[in-house]
């Protein structure tokens, strides 16, 4: 990518503002040094978008800054804990005061070097979730809703890669052809937007970069996976792509994922116990497919409320291997981001 990926403000007063209820000097000082690190923004609701301007104007010509594009229309289809605050069907909105004003917000400050992550989640839950009515109801909208976000952010100073999931997730036999061609039908819905790099992979997500055999390649079905880590999930969906038209390089989050061995499945997803922040943000991947590895979650944001009795309680956030207890979805979780800091590879200072 050639430039350094942005320590933005916004998760870095998060840090300090934790830190300050702390009384451990060990703690505060990594907890500093975890500010420095380049740390992609969520624009996860409309109430956010002023922040794209004040980052883009933070933002110095050696770096670029990352920004998540997060909120569709019946956003996070097959899950509770991240429900959006635009309920299906509202794909106007979306467009008009959501994608609209962060595009006018990035066309303001063109010298500013910017990456984007196109919608978690989303057009991989239409591949693997179409049996939800929450998801097949969406489903119109997240494909119009992409494409629309992928056109109009076609900028100059920007990097788009279009969200892809994981490998335990597409990587299954049965979901590589089928996502890769979801992808390269809403990219060629878009018009081929030429300021599209490919896809980005585990976003907030846990799965190790490389790891031989693989977290779950003892399962009974590990026969249907060979996609047993990141490095062989982008070596076998990104070919898929290129022959269907579409740029096919990544950027996959090792925010979260140093510790491995935690889950009892693939899926489970919500702060999950035991994890550590991973390789910092870097285009030094070893992999011509990769152009970089990025911190995409931010650490110490909770995924999701282990509270059983709240209203956006998903039954993922109160398994076994999911840290409890947790707030709600975004908000800070100091127990965790320790948690976080004591099991970094590489260690924080």
């Amino acid at each position: 990518m050639g430039r350094t990926l942005h320590a933005n403000s916004v998760y870095a007063k998060e840090i300090s503002d934790a830190m300050a209820n702390v009384t451990d000097a060990s703690i505060q000082a990594a907890g500093a040094a975890v500010a420095k690190v380049g740390t992609f923004l969520w624009i996860d609701t409309i109430a956010r978008i002023p922040l794209v301007a004040t980052m883009m104007a933070e933002t110095p010509c050696t770096d670029i800054m990352g920004i998540v594009i997060y909120d569709l229309p019946g956003r996070d289809c097959a899950a509770k804990a991240s429900n959006g605050e635009l309920a299906t069907g509202s794909l106007a909105k979306y467009k008009s005061d959501y994608i609209d004003p962060i595009a006018a917000a990035i066309k303001a400050a063109p010298n500013v070097a910017v990456a984007l992550i196109i919608e978690p989640d989303s057009l991989p839950n239409l591949v693997t979730n179409a049996n939800l009515t929450t998801c097949s109801s969406a489903s119109s909208d997240y494909q119009s809703g992409v494409a629309y976000a992928l056109e109009t952010l076609n900028l100059p100073n920007v990097a788009m890669y279009i969200d892809a999931g994981h490998g335990g997730w597409l990587g299954w036999d049965a979901n590589l052809q089928p996502g890769a061609d979801m992808l390269t039908k809403v990219y060629k819905a878009a018009g081929s937007p030429k300021q599209v790099f490919g896809i980005s992979t585990n976003v907030a997500g846990w799965n190790a970069w490389s790891a031989n055999p693989g977290e779950f390649s003892t399962a009974s079905d590990a026969q249907y996976n060979k996609c047993q880590d990141e490095k062989r999930y982008v070596n076998a969906i990104c070919p898929l792509l290129n022959t269907g038209g579409m740029p096919n390089h990544a950027i996959i989050d090792t925010g979260r994922n140093a510790v491995q061995g935690l889950r009892n499945a693939w899926g489970d997803w919500c702060n999950v116990n035991g994890a550590g922040f991973g390789v910092r943000p870097t285009a030094t991947t070893g992999d011509p497919l990769v152009d970089a590895f990025v911190w995409v979650k931010p650490g110490g944001e909770s995924d999701g409320t282990s509270d059983a009795s709240a209203s956006r309680y998903d039954s993922f956030c109160g398994k076994p291997d999911a840290f409890s207890p947790a707030p709600q979805a975004g908000q800070w979780n100091e127990a965790y981001f320790e948690m976080l800091l004591k099991n970094a590879k590489p260690a924080f200072p």
